[in-house]
């Protein structure tokens, strides 16, 4: 491959990357009631606040221009949450507005 296809591929992983990035965001600000619910457990809620702190922290499993362990332990974590909150109020969508 050509220095030019290098390019266009970087830019499409790149892209594809931001936009991943864009839906983590927006689940997690969905996320920060259930951090206030009372009626979801503490372990829950520092599991959270661990992957944010990970995320945002200059220690990595892979090195920093990949961003997949940072994203994959914070989706790990919201998931963790979201299922939490459905275990807490069966039929509720946690995520929902």
């Amino acid at each position: 491959m050509d220095g030019k296809a290098w390019l266009v591929l970087a830019a499409v992983f790149a892209v594809g990357l931001a936009v991943a990035a864009a839906v983590l965001l927006v689940r997690v600000f969905k996320a920060r009631r259930l951090l206030l619910d009372s009626g979801i457990p503490l372990r829950d809620k520092a599991l959270f606040w661990v992957a944010v702190v990970y995320t945002i922290s200059p220690v990595d499993l892979v090195p920093d221009p990949v961003y997949l362990d940072d994203i994959g332990v914070l989706l790990l974590a919201l998931r963790s949450l979201q299922a939490a909150a459905t275990a807490v109020r069966p039929g509720k969508d946690p995520g929902a507005a």
